[in-house]
């Protein structure tokens, strides 16, 4: 048997002995550093349309959000305000999504960011760069104030055969 094909099995004999994927998904961790969710939220945009009526307001054109170590891309995002006291209750951003935490990458159609609990939820093909090593699914949370995340709806990534030696 050659060595591609040894390294291949005893990867595969790992993935087995690795405890079992929840229904609820697979959970990994994301970004090398845990986000200060408290941290202010910097928004910058080639335009902004200001709803007066709720108080939301729409920042289109590529779109750029900042909150510590956390960075978010996308086509247009919706900050919608908190209908009680002052601050930011949830990000809706649209289009090309790419949200950045240390050396992590993912990209998604669509993800929707509630402030005061961390969490960001990226649907629509999202795809995870960490490194060399990349998964999809169709679904992906992310906790930034404990840097965990977990990816549902039929999870892939690709699995190296070893090396040619």
């Amino acid at each position: 048997m050659q060595r591609p094909a040894i390294a291949f099995i005893l990867g595969l004999v790992a993935l087995s002995l690795a405890p079992p994927a929840t229904a609820q998904g697979t959970e990994i961790s994301f970004g090398v550093l845990k986000t200060d969710i408290s941290q202010p939220v910097d928004v910058t945009a080639d335009a902004l349309d200001m709803n007066q009526e709720d108080g939301s307001a729409l920042f289109k054109g590529n779109v750029l959000i900042i909150q510590g170590q956390m960075r978010l891309s996308a086509d247009s995002v919706l900050v919608i305000n908190k209908t009680e006291g002052s601050g930011i209750k949830r990000l809706e951003a649209r289009g090309n999504v790419v949200l950045v935490s240390g050396t992590d990458a993912a990209e998604a159609g669509e993800a929707d960011y509630t402030v005061d609990s961390g969490l960001v939820e990226l649907r629509g093909s999202v795809l995870l760069t960490q490194g060399t090593t990349s998964l999809g699914a169709e679904h992906m949370v992310v906790n930034l104030a404990t840097g965990n995340a977990t990816l549902s709806g039929r999870v892939r990534t690709t699995l190296s055969g070893g090396d040619n030696n």
